[in-house]
């Protein structure tokens, strides 16, 4: 006696040795012995032999039409054999083993016309759900076959029509449930490439400079960056006028110009300084559309060539330090003695007279160290700029700390040509050593003026949110702890309320707190604690952007320029800084130098999708004694 079984989803054949009432004694054809449950077995019979039936089952069944099979089965639930009796036998007569065997293959292979019901029990599926199914059936077969032809169409580097509607969610956002996306991911198995690279190849991404921005701003702007807001906020009226003659100090490309300064004497005493900060706080209310806008973006993105302003460009105008003009401010004024010290300081709001737009470009060659040392020339502002730097010098002196981001380096990126067309672009990098008599100026007045209304506003019990930093990590806080790395006793951003939220929201606060008024922000407000939250994670998201960029362009200065072999400094481990360029590469191919160490690269190669670049070491060139300073202020 030989038995049919059914064991982990798959059919056997077996010659029964013996059984009990629950169990069953086999041994295969293999001449393997098992212990197989009663319940399990599907048959009992005695030809053809084990081995021999379901190969021949098999081959019946494939003669087996299933659309046929299903319109001769009944509608109630039935068992195989007794269906294979009506199917092969009919009028008494009993299907033999081979093809009751042959019917259970056939209805077990068709899930979608028969439903299975229990071991060897079947019902055959209603037709309504048998045309959905099978129509089901047809859409994963046409879509196969899509996903096939999409897949040699991108082999041979010609992008599918169905890919140019979904091209960003393809590139960063990939819904693996599309057929899009399995024959992306199909044909970049088959290829090595990367989906960036292939359909780069595809003719998919005209610009790496433009696939790089879409990425982000999918991400952080989806609904563009156009400014929304059609109604500007309106300069304020009623604002007394300060006798100043006040000037600013900003590279070339500043629009945004957020603070000023002023300076007068006072007679047997010393100094009245003035520190003026833009104040779009006085034009711009909580919960108006603008402070929606910039709730939302909460700080300007930059990027070489390019910038994404928080506020949109008409409030911008409204309320820069532009020169020629009374402008809306906050105002922080400083007692200073002969000796430097500050002995008092007031805050008033006020219209602030800006009669100058002091760039970096045109006053460093006329005050800097040199020009210091030897006696300053007769330019525009010559005494006021040395006084606020001897000012500045004092500032630091008292905190402590070296002058704030004093041997860095910057750098300037000057794309030529138009964005929109980024490939033909060329790019130029300028670099200048940080720590300058005018970074130093405008750095320590501005430590002066958000640890002094820093102060003011804890000393109000006025909530705001601070910038912290304790136990040697930097963060924002909404209570007024110590700033280490300044050397102060608290520190709040209040100087650069055109370009980040933090600053406005502390400037609205400010400005309650100066004119008596109860602030907006109540202490342990939840409106407040989102803004801190969200505003450190999305500025820190800007600025790993802005890094990114300055890479790329970085790399494609390297690739413009043909360089092939560079200079670089040993930072740490096997990362080196390459010489006159914001970039920091690895090196495995290095060995083991020490900090400070000179070495020269070559450019092996270099990847702008990616932002991959590849340098084999050459040779150790000697030492050089500059030293980083990471430590930065604004």
């Amino acid at each position: 006696m030989h038995v049919l079984f059914e064991e982990d989803g798959a059919f056997k054949t077996a010659t029964l040795l013996s059984e009990s009432d629950a169990s069953l004694q086999v041994e295969t054809a293999s001449g393997k012995r098992a212990k197989i449950k009663a319940a399990n077995v599907l048959l009992r019979y005695l030809e053809p032999a084990p081995g021999e039936l379901l190969g021949r089952a098999e081959a019946l069944a494939g003669e087996i039409e299933t659309e046929f099979l299903w319109e001769c089965a009944g509608d109630a639930e039935f068992a195989f054999a007794d269906f294979a009796d009506d199917y092969f036998g009919g009028a008494g007569v009993k299907a033999t083993t081979v093809e009751a065997s042959a019917l259970l293959l056939a209805l077990h292979s068709s899930p979608v016309y028969f439903h299975r019901k229990g071991r060897g029990r079947y019902r055959k599926a209603p037709a309504e759900i048998l045309a959905a199914a099978l129509a089901g059936l047809e859409k994963k077969r046409l879509q196969a076959q899509a996903i096939e032809r999409m897949v040699g169409e991108l082999l041979e580097h010609k992008l599918p029509p169905e890919f140019a509607p979904q091209l960003n969610a393809l590139l960063y956002k990939p819904d693996r449930n599309r057929p899009e996306t399995k024959a992306l991911e199909a044909a970049c198995a088959q290829s090595g490439l990367s989906a960036p690279h292939l359909l780069e190849q595809c003719g998919a991404i005209s610009s790496s400079h433009d696939y790089h921005l879409q990425r982000f701003l999918l991400d952080y702007f989806p609904r563009g960056t156009a400014a929304a807001v059609s109604e500007l906020p309106t300069l304020p009226g009623g604002l007394p006028r300060a006798n100043v003659q006040a000037f600013s100090i900003d590279d070339a490309a500043t629009t945004e110009i957020d603070d000023a300064f002023s300076l007068q004497e006072l007679p047997g005493i010393g100094w009245r300084v003035g520190i003026h900060i833009a104040a779009p706080g006085l034009g711009i209310a909580p919960g108006s559309p603008l402070d929606v806008l910039a709730r939302e973006r909460l700080s300007t993105v930059y990027m070489p060539g390019n910038k994404i302003t928080m506020l949109p460009e008409g409030a911008v105008e409204n309320f820069t330090l532009a020169a020629g003009r009374d402008c809306p401010a906050v105002s922080l004024y400083l007692t200073v003695s002969s000796e430097f010290e500050i002995s008092a300081n007031e805050s008033r709001v006020e219209l602030v007279p800006v009669v100058a737009n002091l760039r970096h470009h045109d006053i460093e060659p006329l005050f800097n160290e040199e020009t210091l040392a030897a006696g300053l020339a007769d330019f525009p502002f010559a005494s006021e700029l040395k006084t606020l730097w001897q000012l500045a010098n004092a500032c630091e002196g008292r905190r402590g700390k070296p002058s704030a981001m004093a041997g860095n380096n910057d750098y300037n990126f000057s794309i030529v040509g138009d964005l929109s067309d980024a490939s033909n672009c060329r790019v130029e990098i300028s670099e200048r050593r940080r720590g300058s008599p005018l970074d130093k100026l405008v750095a320590e007045l501005m430590i002066v003026a958000n640890s002094t209304w820093g102060g003011l506003l804890a000393e109000k019990s006025v909530a705001a949110i601070y910038r912290a930093q304790t136990g040697g990590k930097v963060r924002m806080t909404t209570s007024p702890l110590p700033h280490d790395g300044l050397g102060v006793a608290q520190y709040a951003w209040s100087s650069s309320p055109l370009r980040r939220y933090v600053d406005l929201l502390n400037q609205w606060q400010l400005i309650a707190c100066i004119g008596g008024e109860t602030p907006h922000f109540a202490a342990k407000s939840d409106a407040l604690f989102a803004a801190l939250r969200d505003f450190e994670l999305t500025y820190g998201a800007y600025a790993e952007f802005q890094r990114g960029m300055e890479r790329y362009w970085c790399l494609r200065w390297l690739a413009q320029e043909k360089v092939v072999s560079i200079e670089a400094t040993i930072r740490r481990d096997n990362l080196c800084q390459l010489d006159h360029l914001p970039l920091i590469q690895r090196v495995p191919s290095a060995p083991e130098l020490k900090t400070g160490e000179r070495v020269r690269l070559s450019i092996e190669a270099i990847d702008l999708l990616t932002l991959e670049l590849s340098c084999r070491y050459v040779e150790t060139l000697g030492r050089t004694d500059d030293s980083v300073v990471a430590e930065e202020v604004d």
